[in-house]
């Protein structure tokens, strides 16, 4: 049974070419355009952008294998997505907490491509 992917020339090798801030930066830009599209009212927009970041996470995860302190947070991150956008919101995120936390990745990124 072959996949669907949204990211398909990520599925197939390109996201593991891509250093963990780079990772963290992408999934963010998901983040961020599910947070502009729910403030929009498109939630049907919102959903998908959220699933593309629930993917992206995934192959980071799935990436990190190896890496027992990275995997533990990146499962709590996710559990902590799903929460906020899906869930209850036990954990009491906000939009903002989750846009700090994401744009640090990309001021990361940033600073190891000497952007």
């Amino acid at each position: 049974m072959k996949a669907n992917f949204y990211h398909k020339e990520l599925a197939n090798g390109g996201w593991a070419k891509l250093s963990f801030a780079e990772q963290m930066a992408n999934i963010g830009s998901e983040i961020e355009r599910t947070i502009n599209w729910k403030k929009r009212g498109r939630d049907e927009h919102s959903q998908e952008s959220f699933f593309r970041a629930l993917e992206l996470m995934d192959f980071t995860i799935a990436d990190t294998k190896k890496d027992g302190g990275k995997l533990k947070e990146l499962c709590r991150t996710r559990e902590g997505l799903v929460d906020y956008f899906f869930g209850e919101n036990e954990y009491k995120s906000s939009d903002e907490i989750w846009q700090k936390y994401f744009r640090a990745f990309g001021w990361l990124a940033s600073l190891q491509r000497g952007v």
